[in-house]
């Protein structure tokens, strides 16, 4: 293999190994440096949904005044801690300033064309045999409980088909012979096709064995302590393991991005969102279609070999203790819709941190003062949905070919 580029990811996340994958096609040799292993961060307990029909932003007309009236209700999935972090603070404010219908629109645009390209490559990389992952392409169904929101989704719906992503609504007659796994007062459903499912746990060690097979070198338990810049391009990345030289570099670190890009003194408006996972055997009843719990803002999603509760937002900064009353919430969250909730046994408790933006964009494009960094993080919930999309776009910019999408609206200027 002609290995034309040497190339240095840092980070081995969903986003990571998909820049990989792509590098490694147009027979660049790659290396990924990972401070913990591979797949061990948000990469490995969310739902495993491949989201595609997920066009709205999270800033959205609305969605302030919607999480302040939950919360005084007890009822919101998302939680702030009380703090005097400027950052986080100014970080906030631009999301509230962000929730109107002109970014709703612009956003939906750029992200349609990103999650495009997404399913059509992952198409491509689900059909290698070697990738086991527990995929299905059933969809999505959004399950309400109470009816006045179950009818008010119309509007957004409306908003689905004129992107070709629209959605079949279902009503509750029909929704309980579908699924008799749900309650009997839940009021309905939209059943979305475009999204599918698989279980991103597999997923990253398929493909972790896939991209070794291919050349593919990993370094685990490597922090990257800091970058030698000369001349605004870096040269090396200095770690607990020494020295890594390169031409390229990619940082895709997800939450912890805005570390490495304030020692190159650029900004990057990143929030560690925490979210939360419960994995279990399948219970009886179970699903056979991943559900979105509306009210509740979590997800439920079953799989041959599993079964994942998992939700939350919580902006608490950067640890990862796990809160009890968060996981709680999942339970009693999916108890409301499902007739049994919970399987047995129980696998695992899973918390991580997903990198937010304030526009819910992600953030793919060159860092402003090092021409050979590429910065690729902010996916938000989206990351394992968008892995292949980013990936590609990565490489096309390190060959200097033309992406077959507009990065514009991705790029680190809407910042400045």
């Amino acid at each position: 293999m002609n290995f034309n580029k040497e190339v240095i990811i840092i980070g081995g996340g969903v986003i990571g190994l998909g820049c990989a994958h792509y590098l490694i096609e147009q027979g660049a040799s790659v290396r990924i440096l990972e401070k913990d292993r591979i797949g061990d961060g948000a990469s490995h307990g969310n739902c495993g949904l491949l989201y595609f029909s997920d066009l709205i932003p999270l800033c959205s007309p609305g969605a302030v005044s919607h999480e302040i009236l939950r919360t005084l209700k007890g009822t919101s999935p998302l939680y702030i801690k009380p703090t005097l972090d400027l950052k986080r603070l100014s970080w906030l404010l631009n999301f509230a300033f962000k929730c109107n219908d002109s970014h709703k629109t612009r956003a939906a645009k750029a992200k349609f064309e990103l999650l495009t390209s997404s399913m059509t490559l992952f198409r491509d990389l689900l059909s290698l045999e070697e990738l086991a992952c527990d995929f299905e392409d059933k969809g999505i169904l959004s399950v309400f409980k109470e009816t006045a929101n179950f009818e008010a989704f119309q509007e957004t719906d409306n908003f689905l088909k004129d992107f070709g992503l629209g959605a079949r609504k279902i009503e509750k007659d029909e929704l309980l012979d579908m699924e008799p796994a749900l309650r009997q007062d839940v009021a309905g459903a939209w059943l979305n096709r475009f999204d599918w499912h698989l279980r991103p746990e597999l997923l990253m060690d398929s493909w972790k064995k896939y991209l070794l097979s291919k050349g593919l070198i990993i370094e685990e338990n490597c922090q990257a302590d800091d970058l030698e810049v000369s001349n605004g391009r870096i040269k090396s990345v200095n770690t607990v393991k020494g020295k890594f030289e390169a031409d390229d570099f990619i940082l895709a670190t997800g939450a912890w991005a805005p570390l490495t890009a304030k020692k190159l003194n650029f900004n990057l408006p990143v929030e560690p969102g925490k979210g939360y996972s419960i994995t279990m055997e399948r219970p009886e009843p179970c699903p056979a279609t991943p559900c979105m719990l509306y009210e509740k803002n979590m997800v439920v999603t079953p799989w041959k070999s599993a079964y994942r509760l998992g939700g939350t937002m919580e902006f608490s900064g950067y640890g990862t203790t796990m809160n009890r009353k968060r996981l709680e919430k999942l339970m009693t969250g999916a108890g409301a819709y499902l007739k049994e909730p919970l399987g047995r046994p129980l696998i695992e408790e899973w918390t991580s941190l997903r990198p937010m933006t304030y526009d819910d964009m992600p953030v793919i494009g060159r860092a402003p003062s090092q021409e050979n960094l590429i910065v690729a993080t902010g996916h938000g919930m989206l990351g394992l949905t968008l892995a292949t999309g980013t990936g590609k776009a990565v490489c096309d910019l390190i060959y200097g070919h033309e992406p077959g999408i507009n990065l514009k609206p991705f790029s680190l200027e809407r910042f400045q």
